[in-house]
């Protein structure tokens, strides 16, 4: 148990060394909160000096307590009363201000650090977890921030001072306290960590509810269309039942936390009471020493409560750091060498020399020793059965994913050796799963190009056969196209997908499957566009539907054991082989 506890004192004071870079950014407004906390404390230890003032002349020496003193006694509480009340506004509003800005620092660097991280990662994690760690997590990291250091502060100020007080009347009733002030932290010790582990748990549910929730509104249509609305509403009462158990768990403990504060309150005050009743019978204290004692007491056990309470805020926060930390800690799987270098005037060769490549290591290999060359301005089209590896080849172009082993060139360069972002701004992608971004179709186009001009994105509406339509929309390019482009069709969202690869305008062109999803009519269209889009660039095709690569200067069969055929379309058809029937199949269809 000792070593268990060692081991989470350390863990913590490692978040907190994780967390200080962004507290540290704002040490200038936490020196006035802490001041500000400071000088709240301050006033409201005077009450009981006060009234051991007023209590004391009033028992000694009636006579002595004039108008005057009682009057300028009041003055003097009423002064440091608005000179509480005004450090608690600084204290609460700048606190509140500063704990906001720490929030949204974090926030935009797990933003960041989210973009660096490869495909391999959100393959393997659920959107709802992700958002679940940007907003309430880091919610709760920005209240513990500005409250944590500001009530220990208030605490030692109110600690200190009282001591010096009761050194001032009777130290007995300072041994007193803080005899009895451990037996609070020892007895609340369990269930603090219980706490910390259930909020743990319970942050993790609730990303589990959210990843089920996305999932659910997403695929709003296919769960109608197939009447499982009982279905999703079962797994949702499934996931928010189990967070109902966490959360029950997280509140016995609390009670049991609270219970026990209230229990070691009360043994205090009857202690201190019993102890002055004996004294004063004695003669040994004073009525004014007595009063201000059960004063001071009460202070002293609300700033107690008052961190007691915190510790639920701390395992919050604390938790919030640590799953913020996970997220930091993910190392991206493909980042730039320190030798990388930005690729100009790209020519748009592509070679791929002896390349491997699983999704999982160890299991069976999507592309084994896979030898293929592009030529500049070259037009090489992919077919083949599912799981032949085709998408696979063009993600690991713009390393979307990094081979096993083996080299991809670009013009004769190793792309392990060009940066990223010049690798990929001079690669265009267009997917049989068109997404378009919650706006207008004007903040969609813009994607391809950020500083295009109005005339550009005209141009490149048209090349793509999209203005017509577009124009025919009552806002034009200022249509909002919905959630993922809901508004649209999908010959319609394609073409917009087109003519943002227009407006990049790139030397190489990864075209997946791009009709595959669509009608005859707009097939055509979509064809028509691409084609257009293809001229002059080196262009690798995932084709589904087989008429539409017939123009082809080369098709490449790729099956799980590797290339099976390659040749023109008339060379293939001649050959009979896997391309002859896949073909043929295609027509009689």
């Amino acid at each position: 148990m000792k070593e268990k506890s060692k081991n989470t004192a350390k863990k913590n004071m490692s978040l907190m060394r994780r967390f200080f870079p962004y507290l540290k950014k704002h040490l200038g407004t936490e020196l006035i909160v802490l001041l500000c906390a400071a000088t709240s404390a301050a006033c409201e230890i005077m009450l009981p000096l006060i009234v051991r003032k007023i209590t004391d002349e009033g028992v000694e020496n009636p006579a002595g307590l004039t108008t005057t003193l009682i009057l300028t006694i009041a003055a003097v509480y009423i002064a440091l009363r608005c000179l509480d009340s005004l450090a608690s506004f600084c204290q609460s509003y700048w606190g509140h201000k500063m704990g906001t800005k720490i929030e949204n620092s974090m926030r935009e660097d797990m933003f960041d650090h989210l973009q660096t991280l490869s495909f391999t990662f959100f393959d393997n994690t659920k959107v709802g977890q992700l958002m679940s760690r940007m907003t309430s997590d880091l919610f709760d990291v920005a209240e513990w921030a500005h409250h944590f250091p500001e009530m220990i502060l208030m605490t030692v100020v109110k600690f200190i001072a009282s001591f010096f007080i009761f050194a001032t009347m009777d130290f007995r009733f300072a041994i007193a306290i803080f005899i009895l002030m451990p037996f609070m932290i020892i007895l609340t010790k369990k269930s603090r960590t219980r706490m910390r582990e259930t909020f743990k748990q319970g942050r993790h549910q609730i990303g589990e509810i959210n990843a089920r929730i996305e999932d659910s509104l997403l695929g709003v249509r296919v769960v109608r269309s197939f009447t499982n609305e009982e279905t999703e509403r079962e797994k949702f009462s499934k996931g928010n039942e189990q967070y109902v158990v966490i959360r029950n768990k997280s509140h016995k403990y609390m009670s049991q936390f609270h219970a026990t504060v209230k229990l070691i309150d009360g043994i205090t005050y009857i202690c201190v009471i019993c102890m002055g009743a004996f004294l004063m019978k004695s003669g040994i204290t004073s009525a004014g020493d007595f009063a201000a004692s059960l004063l001071l007491i009460s202070t002293l056990l609300g700033s107690i409560r008052t961190i007691v309470d915190f510790s639920e805020q701390f395992s919050r926060g604390i938790t919030g750091v640590e799953r913020f930390a996970e997220i930091m800690d993910e190392e991206p799987d493909i980042t730039d060498s320190e030798t990388a270098e930005d690729i100009e005037n790209v020519q748009g060769e592509i070679e791929f020399r002896d390349v491997c490549f699983s999704y999982v290591k160890g299991e069976k290999e999507i592309l084994h020793n896979l030898n293929l060359r592009l030529e500049k301005g070259e037009n090489l089209a992919l077919v083949g059965p599912s799981g032949g590896g085709k998408t696979t080849l063009c993600n690991l172009i713009p390393r979307f994913y990094e081979p096993e082993s083996g080299d991809i060139f670009i013009d004769g360069k190793n792309i392990k050796d060009i940066t990223l972002h010049s690798l990929r701004s001079n690669i265009g992608v267009v997917a049989q799963d068109v997404y378009l971004f919650s706006g207008t179709i004007y903040d969609n186009l813009i994607y391809g190009k950020a500083d295009a001009t109005m005339d550009e994105i005209i141009e490149a509406a048209k090349q793509a056969g999209a203005h017509d339509f577009i124009s025919a929309l009552p806002d034009g390019y200022n249509t909002y196209v919905g959630e993922r482009g809901v508004k649209l069709s999908g010959g319609q969202k394609q073409r917009i997908s087109i003519a943002r690869v227009f407006l990049k305008n790139p030397p190489i062109l990864l075209l997946d499957e791009a009709t595959s999803a669509l009608d005859n009519e707009s097939e055509k269209l979509v064809q028509e566009s691409l084609e257009r889009l293809a001229e002059g660039r080196t262009t690798l095709t995932i084709a589904h539907r087989l008429t539409t690569i017939r123009n082809a200067d080369k098709i490449i069969v790729l099956t799980e054991d590797g290339i099976a055929e390659q040749g023109s379309h008339s060379e293939l058809m001649q050959k009979g082989g896997i391309y002859s029937n896949m073909y043929n199949m295609y027509a009689i269809m």
